[in-house]
């Protein structure tokens, strides 16, 4: 999971970055995920939905949800 998503952030494509989040939440379990982000399900759903661009606050709760964190590092 961790390496999924990390090819993902470092494609750069910014309309790409929710749908594999939400693959992962469907497979780790979306009212879990939820709960643990601190919305519905019904608004995690709408968040990370197709042709949407979630705000970064979400998105860094829901990878902290993951039990992920999200890093920087230099370009070599």
């Amino acid at each position: 999971m961790a390496y999924y998503l990390a090819a993902v952030f470092r494609d750069g494509d910014p309309q790409l970055i929710a749908m594999p989040i939400n693959d992962v939440a469907h497979a780790r379990g979306m009212t879990e995920i939820a709960r643990k982000v601190g919305v519905s399900r019904e608004g995690l759903y709408k968040s990370l939905s197709a042709n949407t661009k979630p705000k970064f606050a979400t998105i860094q709760k829901v990878i902290r949800a993951f039990d992920l964190d999200l890093t920087v590092s230099a370009r070599a």
